[in-house]
């Protein structure tokens, strides 16, 4: 099949008995650049939301409708100029999305078929790994390839099971506030009927941003059994955040928050409020091993490459994640509401690195099966990246457990916050020679302070001592890695 620029008709595709539907929503505009199953427009009708995805990648030329507009099955809404095989284009079938509507809990018609969501403005870096769960029709409905959607957040579903009802908002704007950490319960739509768009969700933070709006709460999984499965969401209620006119008491200047900090700043309040954590502390005896780190330096100088702690770090996390699976986990749920614990097979570090603008955790992936040299040759481009504001999503994702080291600030300890949906962080903090009685005498040796959070819901507190102290033991004789 040869590639041909064809101009291609996107029309309403089957919705039922429905007609003269509203549009809602347009996404894009003549010039648009768009993907196979970009959302176009968005449709509602008195019982369903419905997205139209763009059945083939290619230009947007001329929109046809505009909000409010009324249409039905079969009007032509977006012609494109797609770049495809001949066949494929002839053939594109137009998928839809459905949502119901918050008012009236009805079965969707058998014509329609489920296709995943559209993404959201490209704002967030740090990408949650959402579950996801599939959607499959029925005997009596036609036998399309089943297809996913996201999965509401805990504070929706707190808000269905308590009488409140699912928000009334575009797949969009949901997939949005997830992402952002906000709780879309407490979001006012500026939509038609009400309905909670992505520039809504965006508002509702820049206004606890500066204080206008309560600060977004979440429903919490409360801790059951023996701490690793979740039970129902509890709304939290906070006081709305206090307004002070700060220019009272002296000088100011207002500066805006950092891009970074916007986003990591949600994602933080949202992990902090949601997961039970607990840190656990403790020194590991790095004296040799520094003094190993150093000689591999001074007959390595010639190489440029330079052995830093962080590397020999990551071997021995990998090593301990190893021995303890359940710290390379992660809690998942189900759409009935069942609570699972991911086990995953695979070593991917991630390791916060200072920038300008704030930290951001780039990821090291497969650390299982890399050198200590390799490590650091990966690790430094990659905060390199960092720094320079270039890390690309996929850098950022699929991290199975967070390494955050201020050794090379100072500190002695702190708490660092579990970066979800990872269920442990090591926070590292500078070393220190201090006196250590060896069972005659005290000698001097080089201690380094670990702080270790994880989600009690997962973890206990024997299992954490447990982690810390093997860890210690790796550090101390980095032998122990290769058993």
């Amino acid at each position: 099949m040869s590639a041909l620029i064809e101009t291609v008709e996107v029309r309403v595709p089957a919705i039922g008995d429905f007609s003269d539907v509203p549009v809602i929503e347009v996404h894009v505009k003549a010039g648009d650049i768009v993907k196979a199953e970009d959302t176009l427009i968005t449709l509602e009708s008195d019982k369903a939301t419905v997205d139209v995805p763009s059945p083939v990648a290619g230009t947007v030329k001329e929109v046809l409708i505009t909000v409010g507009d009324k249409v039905s099955e079969g009007a032509r809404v977006v012609v494109l100029e797609a770049t495809a095989p001949a066949t494929a284009v002839a053939t594109a079938a137009a998928p839809i999305v459905a949502t119901p509507a918050p008012a009236v809990a009805v079965p969707l018609p058998p014509t329609f078929s489920a296709a995943a969501a559209a993404p959201p403005p490209a704002t967030a870096t740090m990408e949650a790994d959402a579950p996801v769960c599939e959607l499959r029709p029925s005997e009596a409905e036609p036998t399309t390839a089943p297809s996913k959607i996201t999965m509401p957040t805990p504070s929706e579903m707190a808000s269905e099971q308590s009488g409140g009802g699912k928000p009334h908002a575009s797949p969009s704007a949901r997939r949005y506030a997830r992402e952002l950490g906000v709780d879309i319960t407490r979001v006012t739509g500026s939509g038609p009927k009400g309905r909670i768009l992505p520039s809504d969700v965006q508002s509702f933070v820049k206004g606890v941003m500066n204080g206008s709006a309560a600060a977004p709460t979440a429903a919490t999984p409360a801790a059951a059994g023996s701490g690793n499965q979740g039970g129902q969401g509890v709304q939290l209620s906070l006081l709305p955040w206090p307004k002070v006119d700060f220019a009272k008491f002296g000088p100011v200047e207002t500066k805006p928050l950092s891009r970074i900090q916007k986003i990591s700043g949600a994602n933080l309040a949202r992990n902090w409020a949601m997961i039970p954590h607990v840190t656990q502390f403790d020194e590991a005896d790095i004296t040799g091993l520094e003094a190993f780190r150093v000689a591999l330096n001074r007959e390595n100088e010639k190489s440029g490459v330079k052995i830093t702690l962080l590397a020999f770090l990551i071997k021995a996390v990998v090593a301990a994640l190893k021995k303890f699976p359940e710290f390379n986990t992660s809690l998942t749920t189900a759409e009935n509401g069942d609570v699972s614990l991911v086990f995953k097979h695979y070593y991917n570090i991630g390791f916060a690195a200072d920038t300008p603008n704030g930290l951001v955790v780039p990821v090291l992936k497969e650390a299982d099966k890399k050198g200590v040299v390799d490590i650091v040759q990966e690790t430094s481009a990659l905060a390199r990246k960092a720094r320079e504001g270039k890390l690309g999503p996929t850098e950022m994702q699929g991290g199975c457990f967070t390494i955050s080291s201020l050794g090379g600030i100072g500190g002695t300890a702190f708490t660092p916050i579990i970066n979800a949906p990872e269920v442990a962080v090591l926070g590292v903090s500078k070393a220190e020679m201090k006196p250590k009685w060896n069972g005659s005498a005290f000698e001097p040796r080089l201690l380094l302070p670990l702080s270790l959070s994880y989600d009690h819901r997962v973890i206990d507190g024997a299992l954490a001592a447990r982690f810390t102290t093997t860890l210690g033991q790796l550090l101390a004789d980095m032998r122990r890695t290769l058993l």
